[in-house]
């Protein structure tokens, strides 16, 4: 799977639409990778989504990654976890998923990237790169840090946090793999914003 491009961050109570549908119009607009995060549901509920999500990624070829639940993602087919911080360690989660499955982990320092990259991690996220009010991540860590982190960790790097089309361009500037965005395409027209999206990411190919 190619973990670059744009991810968009989907959850059940982003919008007033279903995540389902705000993932279906993604897709038919050009996301290729879907990374499914949801904190305030119940296990079964995010099982029941995950499964659903599997169903029409699969129709589109599209990467699909569940946060923070590695046996929901294995039971549900998923391509892979995404991890916290505070989440199963990596090694415990490659345990459950297996050797064929993407583990991506957040992260929010340099030596936090550093060592989910000596720990086996397919992918690292790294952020908040801006200030953003859609997760509780802390402060702004800043383009010069990202720029840094890419220099220094051999595995791909996805910048997450604040991120919308005016100041997407910055962030692919310092060589960032992949862009996470959830707000920033819920808000609005939900194929308009993808696309716009995926043309910045085209000029800095």
């Amino acid at each position: 799977m190619y973990l670059g491009g744009l991810c968009f961050i989907s959850g059940s109570r982003t919008s007033w639409r279903s995540c389902e549908n705000n993932v279906l119009e993604a897709l038919k607009a050009g996301v290729r990778w879907i990374q499914y995060r949801n904190k305030d549901g119940s296990r079964r509920e995010i099982f029941r989504e995950s499964v659903n999500l599997r169903k029409i990624t699969r129709d589109f070829n599209t990467m699909l990654i569940i946060n923070d639940h590695a046996d929901i993602a294995l039971a549900a087919d998923a391509d892979g976890v995404h991890l916290g911080q505070d989440d199963l360690p990596l090694k415990e989660a490659r345990k459950i998923i297996g050797r064929d499955k993407i583990v991506g982990i957040s992260t929010h320092s340099l030596d936090e990237a550093i060592d989910a990259g000596r720990s086996g991690a397919d992918y690292i996220g790294f952020g908040p790169i801006f200030h953003t009010i859609t997760k509780d991540a802390g402060s702004p860590k800043g383009i010069s840090l990202l720029g840094e982190i890419k220099n220094k960790v051999h595995i791909p790097v996805v910048a997450i946090g604040g991120i919308n089309l005016e100041n997407a361009g910055s962030v692919f500037e310092t060589g960032a793999d992949a862009i996470a965005v959830s707000s920033a395409i819920l808000g609005g027209q939900i194929a308009e914003n993808v696309r716009m999206f995926i043309d910045v990411k085209r000029s800095f190919s």
